[in-house]
């Protein structure tokens, strides 16, 4: 075989890859419009800042959404649903900690209610009929599971996915779950604020930037353009 075929096998086996395997998704994620939650929490008389823990794939993007939320003012990428002793990417990663990607997010329930943040998350940050994945995503630690800080929220939680159920909201069964908050554990510094600070990623341009997108077509009044950074302050473990 001659140097040219040689280079053009090569060439020409280079390109099938490339277009058999896909690198940052299969398809972007669709968008559910879904009803507010019947039941959900009172507004306080005064401002104050309660927390809310939400898995749902690639911590990134979740974060990124919930940083544009009127009403919040911290939203961390982190572990959920292990232990202080796993909580490390590298560990996290093998899918065998019990640590979903997860964000914790500080808000004031005067502004925007606990019911309205999963409105949010059913709506534009997962899809909760995929089953340990999102997207390109998978793994248990990519799973879509909400965390409850209290016993309310559970309610609420459960509540609405039992709404959402009965209306026929998603094609597909809802399996997202509800679970147990053994801890939540600040994830490295360099996964914070990653979809501000690395908008035009191939991964983020494709699977993350949507949401945000659908955030502020969806949910106009609960938008905002300049989203709350974390601090390095909060990391420290």
């Amino acid at each position: 075989m001659t140097r040219a075929a040689l280079v053009l096998g090569a060439f020409a086996i280079a390109v099938s890859l490339f277009w058999q395997a896909p690198a940052y998704s299969e398809k972007p994620a669709a968008v559910a419009v879904v009803p507010a939650p019947k039941f959900d929490e009172t507004a306080p008389a005064e401002s104050g800042s309660e927390t809310a823990v939400f898995a749902g794939g690639c911590f990134w993007g979740v974060q990124g959404v919930y940083q544009r939320v009127k009403g919040v003012s911290r939203a961390i990428s982190g572990y959920a649903g292990g232990s202080a002793s796993t909580a490390y990417y590298e560990l996290v990663g093998s899918g065998r900690t019990g640590h979903a990607e997860a964000v914790e997010i500080s808000y004031d329930p005067k502004q925007v209610s606990y019911g309205q943040l999963l409105q949010i998350y059913f709506s534009v940050v997962a899809d909760p009929t995929q089953k340990d994945r999102q997207g390109p995503d998978r793994g248990t630690q990519y799973r879509s599971a909400i965390f409850p800080k209290n016993d309310l929220q559970r309610r609420i939680a459960e509540s609405y996915i039992a709404q959402l159920t009965e209306a026929g909201s998603f094609a597909q069964p809802i399996v997202t779950t509800t679970e147990t908050l053994p801890g939540f554990f600040p994830a490295e510094a360099y996964h914070q604020d990653f979809l501000v600070h690395n908008p035009t990623q191939a991964y983020i341009a494709i699977n993350d930037i949507p949401k945000v997108e659908a955030l502020k077509r969806i949910f106009p009044d609960r938008y905002r353009d300049q989203p709350v950074l974390t601090s390095v302050a909060v990391l420290a473990r």
